[in-house]
């Protein structure tokens, strides 16, 4: 059964996927189940990969690395960056050169959850 909100990645093309409803059967591409890529979490200050939350005027700001930025660079960069507010999902994808955040206009609530995803280290959370 596919986790709600799992991010699913297919060994063999590449191919992403969020999952919305779980449903009962395993998801599967190029004939092959689909990795359940692990969210993963470390000490903030020091890993590149943990994205940081601020609070910003209107809503969030996320960074990913508080105290050196994730690199952006064609062959390494973060792919994007989701904020969880609630029930709702806001997400910005970002391409190499970008810097590694991002902006969202949702006003302050209790609980906010970022995640990103890195295209070599995989699927990260605050």
């Amino acid at each position: 059964m596919a986790k709600r909100m799992g991010i699913y990645k297919c060994e063999h093309c590449g191919n992403i996927v969020e999952v919305l409803v779980e449903g009962v059967a395993p998801l599967e591409c190029c004939g092959a189940p689909m990795t359940l890529m692990e969210e993963k979490t470390a000490d903030h200050t020091t890993e590149k990969h943990v994205p940081f939350v601020e609070k910003t005027e209107d809503g969030y700001r996320v960074r990913v690395g508080e105290n050196a930025a994730h690199p952006m660079l064609e062959e390494h960069y973060i792919q994007w960056i989701e904020l969880i507010v609630g029930n709702s999902v806001l997400r910005q994808e970002l391409n190499p050169g970008d810097a590694p955040e991002a902006s969202f206009c949702c006003g302050h609530h209790e609980d906010v959850v970022a995640r990103e995803y890195c295209n070599v280290h995989g699927h990260w959370t605050s």
